[in-house]
């Protein structure tokens, strides 16, 4: 047990990409309050570090391995200071992160971090990367009845089936697992009696969430989201990220349906050409592909859509490209995220041989450069739209205010009376690179 009386010691946590571990670090910071440790941004003053990796991106290992020799001389200075590694890269490299940095002190996978604090009080393996068949979420602390930020996130579904060539999210977090209705809902519920007014629900392949619903029978995502859209107080819904092949017709229909849920969609594509899409395993085609797109404008024509796509896979040709560029230019991004392929070892893609460098940066660029002209576009088109934007931070300007809209633009307001947290609706003036400028409506 902590001593009540004991001065708290401080936990500094580093994360790297997804809004998945964005969350798992939220909820590994509040499994180490109940240990008696706070929260502080000065990595110097902490008595315990903890780096949540993601193995998603290249050189994923050497960015941690980078990072943990920055560490040695905090650690030389400070010897009782505890060095965690968690998540993926933590799950794939085991071992051997200790073997190769023997200042880390405990290195735990994404699926076991719900054993943080018994390793750290040394009752628990210093490494700990299993699949455990208890689920840890029945294992974490109560979340403790403090006001929250207008918008959190929630996590429903973890891990993957689909087994995509160029990913390693099936072997770092696992099978598909849906997390239990009834859970779900407390911790929405949860969240939005400590101001929470926007959730994203999360998970690796989150519209394959399904499960034993309240009245028994079973449910998919999309009934769980009108679930989550009758709580009281709740005014937005989000999620990501998603499968094609998981967008069921009842989640279509949530679209249309559930006012909370916001006309934004994240719906991964990789690429334009069959070819491609079949040597990545994705099970669908690019015609499969536009013909949900056009299910999903039909039923909320004011969506906007953002998708992924991985530019220069093993055995992509200059056809290939095209295909991709001509699925582009017909579905007009809202935003994309567009990277050039990387080899990720233990994934069926590997050992294939690789689209010449110069070549595929060529094409990313190309790709990008479509891209960005529909995100200008996008952009340019909410000018002189009436939004909804939840307030999240003051702007560096006195009485500015930012934002998201309901696109998820960031958007700056002059709004010196208003409040975080506040739902209001502004009318767009301006557009940035990145950002939208507007004005509260009268």
């Amino acid at each position: 047990m902590t001593d009540p009386t004991a001065a708290p010691k401080k936990l500094f946590i580093k994360t790297y990409g997804c809004q998945m571990n964005v969350y798992d670090s939220q909820r590994m910071a509040e499994a180490m309050g109940a240990e008696g440790y706070e929260l502080t941004e000065d990595q110097s003053q902490a008595d315990m570090v903890l780096l949540n990796t993601c193995h998603i991106r290249e050189k994923a290992a050497e960015k941690l391995y980078s990072d943990l020799g920055r560490l040695k001389p905090l650690k030389a200075e400070k010897p009782d200071l505890k060095i965690g590694v968690a998540g993926c890269v933590a799950q794939a490299e085991g071992e051997e992160i200790t073997r190769r940095m023997p200042l880390v002190d405990l290195v735990v996978g994404p699926q076991a971090y719900h054993r943080l604090p018994a390793m750290v009080r040394g009752e628990a393996p210093k490494i700990v990367t299993d699949f455990p068949e208890e689920d840890k979420f029945d294992h974490l602390p109560q979340r403790r009845a403090t006001r929250r930020a207008p918008a959190a996130f929630l996590t429903v579904q973890e891990g993957c089936d689909k087994f995509c060539a160029f990913c390693v999210v099936p072997y770092t977090r696992g099978a598909e697992v849906s997390r239990p209705v009834e859970r779900i809902l407390r911790e929405a519920r949860d969240l939005v009696s400590r101001g929470v007014r926007e959730i994203t629900l999360l998970g690796q392949n989150v519209n394959g969430w399904h499960g034993a619903g309240e009245d028994g029978r079973d449910w998919g995502f999309g009934r769980l989201i009108r679930a989550i859209g009758e709580i009281e107080g709740l005014d937005r819904i989000r999620y990501t990220t998603s499968h094609p092949n998981d967008m069921a017709d009842d989640l279509i229909d949530a679209h249309r349906d559930v006012p909370q849920l916001m006309p934004y969609l994240h719906l991964p594509v990789q690429s334009g050409s069959d070819r491609i899409l079949k040597a990545m395993n994705r099970k669908h085609t690019a015609d499969h592909y536009m013909r949900l797109i056009d299910r999903i404008r039909a039923a909320r024509p004011d969506i906007m859509l953002t998708s992924d796509f991985i530019v220069g896979f093993p055995g992509e040709t200059d056809q290939d490209h095209a295909d991709t560029l001509r699925l582009v230019a017909a579905v007009s991004f809202g935003t994309a995220f567009s990277f050039k392929y990387s080899p990720r070892p233990g994934t069926p893609a590997y050992d294939r041989p690789e689209v010449d460098g110069a070549v595929a940066d060529a094409r990313l660029q190309e790709l990008q450069a479509l891209l960005s002209r529909q995100q200008k576009a996008a952009q340019e088109g909410m000018i002189g739209r009436t939004l909804g934007v939840l307030f999240e931070k003051p702007g560096r300007i006195a009485g500015q205010m930012i934002g998201k809209s309901d696109y998820l633009h960031s958007v700056f307001v002059e709004a010196p009376e208003a409040q975080v947290g506040d739902l209001v609706q502004v009318r767009i003036i301006e557009s940035a690179p990145n950002s939208l400028h507007g004005e509260l409506a009268a």
